[in-house]
């Protein structure tokens, strides 16, 4: 078993395939930098970090709580990473951020607590994506194998015009698991 869990460890691949692979490397100035909006920081931090030895990681949530079991678990990589303590809803949450390779977000869509604000959440985080960079998405769906809230939770094809409706002119489903859909979006085509 990977050590992320099956959602987590492809979730994982997806990103560092696409960042290992080809032209996404070539143009990825170092040092390679990412963020997650997450509610598992410490997961993907150290995943990324572990593997790409010139990221920089910043790791963004509204709990102090979760920020500090983030914190005992990247102590390796404590140099290269930064911890924000943002609310999502707040429309300045992006000022003072910079440029990112990647936004890496894992159930924190949701936490928004309506669907309705999930477009404004991944508008504001493409203006921080550099042009080549990537956004990868991944939380619950409304489905008969997902979750039955349809206030909070959006089902598949919503997730998807959600991102299109932020401005992510490429938008490509990269799997279902267990309730969860991850998609990955560029701000380019």
């Amino acid at each position: 078993m990977d050590r992320f869990g099956n959602v987590e460890a492809a979730m994982a691949r997806a990103l560092l395939s696409d960042v290992r692979g080809g032209a996404a490397v070539a143009r990825c100035e170092p040092p390679y930098r990412s963020w997650n909006l997450d509610r598992d920081l410490a997961s993907w931090a150290r995943c990324i970090l572990d593997a790409i030895p010139s990221a920089e990681y910043a790791m963004l949530d509204f709990s102090p709580a979760m920020h500090h079991l983030a914190r005992e678990q990247v102590r390796p990589h404590i140099g290269r990473t930064r911890q924000l303590l943002v609310d999502f809803k707040d429309v300045a949450w992006t000022v003072g951020l910079g440029e990112f390779d990647a936004v890496v977000t894992h159930q924190a869509v949701h936490e928004l607590r309506h669907k309705k604000h999930a477009a404004t959440l991944h508008r504001s985080a493409r203006t921080l994506i550099r042009p080549h960079g990537l956004y990868l998405v991944c939380d619950h769906y409304v489905g008969s194998d997902g979750m039955s809230n349809a206030s909070l939770y959006m089902n598949i094809v919503e997730q998807r015009a959600a991102l299109q409706a932020a401005g992510f002119v490429s938008v490509e489903r990269l799997f279902e698991m267990k309730g969860l859909v991850l998609h990955r979006a560029r701000p380019n085509g």
